[in-house]
């Protein structure tokens, strides 16, 4: 088990995506987001991988889901996804993100989106 974190950032009517520049779903639309280093908490890793791949520094909430996916090679990422609010930063791609952007909330249905991503933000209440 891979243990991951990422950050679900919502600022008036948007939603701050990155588009990933590896796999797994390398070139789809995701909340930013990583492994969780050694002695790393959550959401420290949280924090971290917004600033690394949007330049966006944040304030953690809230735990929002857990996800399990498979990495192809016989590990599984643990995924948890937090509220993240931007408290500073000025946004620019870095890291293994190809871009970052920020999107109305109601287009969500139409981007290219990782897996099952667009399923979690409408049990949260994000998204149409």
């Amino acid at each position: 088990m891979v243990p991951a974190a990422g950050a679900v950032v919502v600022d008036d009517g948007r939603i701050l995506l990155v588009r990933r520049g590896r796999e797994p779903g390398r070139g789809l639309w995701s909340v930013p987001g990583g492994r969780v280093e050694p002695g790393e908490s959550l959401e420290a890793a949280c924090a971290r991988e917004v600033l690394e791949e949007t330049g966006l520094t944040v304030t953690v909430g809230p735990e929002l889901w857990v996800v399990r996916l498979p990495t192809g090679d016989g590990r599984e990422f643990e995924i948890h996804d937090f509220a993240a609010t931007v408290t500073g930063g000025a946004l620019l791609a870095g890291d293994d993100a190809d871009e970052a952007a920020w999107f109305p909330l109601g287009e969500l249905g139409t981007l290219p989106l990782v897996d099952s991503l667009l399923d979690h933000l409408r049990r949260a209440g994000l998204g149409s």
